[in-house]
């Protein structure tokens, strides 16, 4: 009886580390001004018919904080990596100098920086959201088990405790975030 509990938080804490994991992985998405690496993760290029990941044709790099480099390992997918990272929409405007692509970030505006806050808010409201539903589905297992009302209470006690434990940790990635984006 102790075991099948135990895996249950076990279960239900698996699951509220995931919702953590894919909070900080869309807040590294969501630039705060900087030059990152990471602002094309999402481009895919056509490389001999398939769609690939930018990352696993050319080499990535920021000079400075204003300004990403991306050179190809081969030089005639050039043009098809300046069109992939136009397509992506990212609002940068790539410029080919023959050798490398050249990105320079613009400067957020306030409206966008706003725009981004609330972009980062959503996305810690739907982790919470994750982390709520975990919640639940270890309720109601720990309501189906056949153990006594009172254990079932402390377990319930111990999956709730948790539960606002992870929205206190999607609050504090949130509000490192929108201090990041708005300072300017």
């Amino acid at each position: 009886m102790e075991e099948e509990m135990q895996f249950i938080v076990d279960a239900a804490k698996e699951s509220m580390d995931a919702a953590l994991a894919h909070l900080e992985k869309e807040m590294l998405n969501i630039r705060a001004g900087k030059a990152n690496p990471i602002m094309l993760s999402g481009v895919k290029v056509e490389y001999y018919g398939t769609p690939t990941p930018l990352s696993q044709v050319a080499n990535i790099n920021t000079p400075d904080g204003k300004t990403l480099t991306v050179q190809p390992w081969e030089k005639n997918i050039l043009a098809d990596v300046e069109k992939a990272i136009l397509i992506a929409n990212l609002g940068f405007n790539p410029m080919n100098n023959g050798e490398s692509i050249i990105i320079n970030i613009p400067a957020l505006t306030e409206e966008r920086r706003k725009e981004l806050a609330k972009l980062a808010k959503s996305e810690a409201e739907n982790a919470k959201i994750s982390i709520r539903a975990a919640r639940k589905d270890a309720n109601s297992e720990i309501k189906k088990s056949d153990t006594s009302e009172d254990v079932q209470k402390n377990y319930e006690i111990d999956i709730q405790n948790l539960t606002d434990q992870y929205i206190a940790k999607a609050d504090q990635i949130f509000s490192v975030k929108e201090k990041e984006i708005l300072t300017v």
